[in-house]
């Protein structure tokens, strides 16, 4: 299913219960059945701060294109972090999406993949550049620097912390009265923020360049290889002519964008998905070693225990 939906700066939440069908209760907009399962629900405190919680399923895919009409001088910073909520046990037929932080300018968000079968679990966070400033405006960091400045088709994304998976589960268990919620979320939403930054501030920091359009959507053409192949090693060359750029320029844009070397973001990305198969499919090690392309299961078990902090054997009983 494509929908084509116009956001004038208050996000696209409304637009998209309409395009789906869905039935809006409150500030709940409940998936149908038809659809799928779960909900969408947010918050918005003026024009400095918004914020979108996402914890559902869809039986088909579905493809948001967004156009997006902001009022003059809205310059928004959107923080997206996917895959953070804890697995709510419908294990089998489902799977969980990838756990990161995208953080980018309204202009480079315009398209969203949501395909089927997929748990979306996440929050995301739209901050206006003044509001960013008092908050973090006195930090003296290169990388922090970077997000307030967030130019035109700026992109960064990063990793998740323990820290960020605890303060999301609280998003999902309300313990405060009704006439209070609206307060508990913005403190929830500014802890977030605060964690967000926590994890840039450990971020080598690398010089930024401007990155046409093009170049995002080539940059994570690769990163979709290296997920899609993880048995596969990244071969260099390659990467960068089928990106239709030079080796030195995909070395550099990748890791301005994720933080990591290709390589380091490929090794990386197999162990968080041989952590998955371990511990929601429940795979024997050996079989989850193979599907990785390790042909040595100690390899696969030190790589593991280097990237996962216990080996593959303990991780699965954990």
């Amino acid at each position: 299913m494509k929908i084509a939906i116009t956001d004038k700066g208050s996000g696209i939440a409304q637009e998209f219960a309409k395009a789906i069908g869905a039935d809006v209760v409150g500030r709940f907009i409940y998936i149908p059945e038809s659809k799928g399962a779960g909900y969408l629900t947010g918050f918005s405190w003026g024009s400095n701060l918004r914020m979108m919680i996402r914890n559902y399923h869809l039986k088909e895919d579905v493809s948001i294109e967004r156009t997006n009409e902001l009022a003059e001088g809205q310059e928004d910073v959107i923080f997206m972090l996917s895959g953070i909520f804890p697995s709510t046990g419908q294990a089998g037929q489902l799977v969980s999406e990838q756990a990161n932080i995208l953080i980018c300018r309204h202009a480079v968000s315009t398209i969203m993949e949501m395909p089927s079968n997929t748990i979306f679990g996440s929050v995301t966070i739209a901050v206006s550049k003044k509001y960013l400033h008092q908050l973090f405006g006195q930090i003296d960091h290169p990388v922090v620097t970077s997000v307030l400045q967030a130019r035109e088709n700026f992109v960064f994304e990063t990793g998740v912390s323990p820290e960020i998976i605890k303060c999301a589960s609280d998003f999902l268990h309300q313990p405060v009265p009704e006439s209070i919620e609206s307060q508990y979320y913005k403190l929830k939403c500014e802890e977030l923020l605060y964690y967000i930054f926590t994890i840039l501030m450990q971020r080598e920091a690398v010089p930024v360049s401007t990155m046409h359009i093009k170049d995002i959507k080539a940059v994570y053409a690769v990163k979709a290889h290296l997920q899609s192949h993880p048995d596969q090693p990244p071969n260099i060359a390659a990467l960068a002519r089928q990106a239709g750029m030079s080796e030195p320029k995909l070395r550099k844009l990748f890791k301005q964008t994720f933080g990591k070397g290709v390589f380091a973001y490929y090794q990386s990305g197999r162990m968080h998905k041989a952590a998955q198969l371990l511990r929601e499919k429940r795979l024997a090690v050996s079989e989850v070693g193979y599907q990785m392309g390790f042909t040595n299961l100690s390899h696969f078990s030190r790589v593991f225990e280097q990237h996962m902090g216990v080996k593959p054997k303990r991780y699965s009983t954990l």
